[in-house]
């Protein structure tokens, strides 16, 4: 209890009310984002075009308009309103994965890839950086995050043989592939509406509150929000081209070549090397995915307990890189399962803990801009991955030293990871606060 307010019941009411929503909406996002990875297991029989090249620069080139559009995104979202720009972001990218279905050639390949990248830009900056801090106080937010953040795991467990069961289904004279991109378009277009009904941008206007529940949380908002200016005040530019930021900026570009090079070819590859059907590999597929997802809430709670971030986030990189690296020499499909669910574990388990790095030292408009600067410029890492293992497929038939140089990108952020000094990303002290000049 503080000041008559019963703290965890108010943690529960935004948990149903902000987490929970915004956690639909990831789950949503990360299926309609990966679905051309299942998709590419079927529909390369359908358009002769689609060579390996083509599918990874195709997979990739989504995260081409992730950069373009992430950092003045997430500026207007921290001007106007953020669960108004959220929903704008979930309507529009519905639509391009329903186009999705049509496509007939290379050229509109690459351009619905690209729109919904640039539909999609922004979201999580969003989230991390203009609401959640307005609804939870700075000790909450990252059990609040790592909470919300689950949804990449749980939509891969109940994508991936999803996917599956509906690329074996021939709906209304579609191929499989084609009812895959239209069935999974409609939630985002269903849940725009749900989500702009149900979340509010900030407390005041929500009303399951009481109004000393909804005190408090302004009260804390305006406290924290002071304290940082108090500290240090930057301007946007500042925050954009701070030295620490930049860092975290390499770090999760060289993640991200690892992340999405394994997420995007993992189904094909295995597909490859067991010949089982493509309903099977997506249920395979929720192993890994599994074990990683318990991993994630295990790493998450280790590092709020002890309050340790680099190590966290390293070691992770360290098994990602491990897992991947040893892919190549294995030939049995379940102990390649058995490689995916090490690398499942690697590129998964830190992401909780990541996305408090940046908020212990990043507040306001700034904020919201150089968390959409680490999300965009490290994106582009999502379109070398996947297009590195295309051209390494193509061009030699096999997939190993794609996934060896992902094994190095994997490495080389976890070595990056522990150059960070301990203090700056552990406390807010007076060199570390980075916010906006509004």
């Amino acid at each position: 209890m503080e000041n008559g307010i019963d703290l965890k019941r108010l943690y529960r009411k935004r948990q149903l009310h902000v987490i929970f929503p915004v956690f639909l909406v990831s789950v949503i996002a990360y299926l309609d984002r990966v679905n051309v990875a299942y998709a590419g297991m079927t529909m390369t029989k359908d358009l002769p075009w689609l060579t390996p090249e083509i599918f990874g620069a195709g997979a990739g080139i989504f995260f081409l308009g992730y950069f373009f559009f992430e950092v003045p995104g997430a500026l207007v979202a921290a001007r106007f309103n953020a669960c108004t720009w959220i929903a704008r972001i979930m309507f529009t990218w519905g639509l391009v994965c329903g186009l999705m279905a049509f496509m007939q050639s290379q050229t509109e390949f690459y351009v619905y890839r690209f729109l919904l990248g640039a539909c999609e830009a922004s979201l999580y900056p969003v989230i991390y950086a203009v609401l959640f801090p307005k609804w939870f106080t700075a000790g909450e937010r990252a059990k609040a995050i790592s909470t919300m953040l689950t949804s990449l795991l749980v939509a891969a467990i109940l994508g991936a043989p999803t996917a599956g069961w509906l690329l074996e289904m021939n709906l209304f004279g579609m191929h499989g592939w084609q009812t895959l991109f239209v069935l999974e378009a409609l939630p985002a277009l269903v849940f725009t509406l749900v989500f702009l009904f149900w979340v509010k941008d900030q407390p005041e206007k929500a009303a399951w509150l009481t109004d000393a529940e909804k005190a408090y949380l302004k009260a804390a908002y305006e406290k924290e929000q002071a304290q940082i200016t108090q500290v240090h005040k930057y301007t946007v530019m500042q925050a954009l081209t701070d030295r620490k930021v930049l860092r975290l900026c390499l770090i999760y570009f060289l993640w991200i070549v690892g992340f999405w090079g394994f997420n995007f070819w993992m189904p094909q590859v295995l597909k490859g090397l067991s010949g089982w059907s493509a309903s099977l590999v997506g249920f395979a597929i929720a192993i890994p995915m599994g074990i990683a997802l318990i991993a994630q809430v295990l790493w998450g709670n280790s590092s709020s307990r002890s309050g340790e971030k680099r190590w966290h986030v390293a070691l992770a990189m360290f098994i990602g890189a491990f897992g991947l690296g040893i892919t190549p020499f294995v030939n049995d499909p379940i102990l390649s399962l058995g490689c995916i669910c090490i690398a499942a574990v690697g590129v998964y388990a830190a992401m909780g803990v990541w996305w408090t790095v940046p908020t212990t030292f990043l507040s306001g408009a700034a904020a919201a801009g150089a968390t959409a600067l680490i999300n965009s410029i490290a994106n582009l890492g999502g379109y070398f991955g996947p297009y590195l293992l295309g051209v390494v497929k193509g061009q030699t038939g096999s997939y190993d030293y794609g996934y060896f140089a992902l094994a190095s990108c994997m490495i080389l952020a976890g070595a990056v990871m522990l150059t960070l000094k301990k203090e700056s990303i552990e406390t807010c002290d007076d060199e570390a606060v980075v916010t906006a000049d509004s």
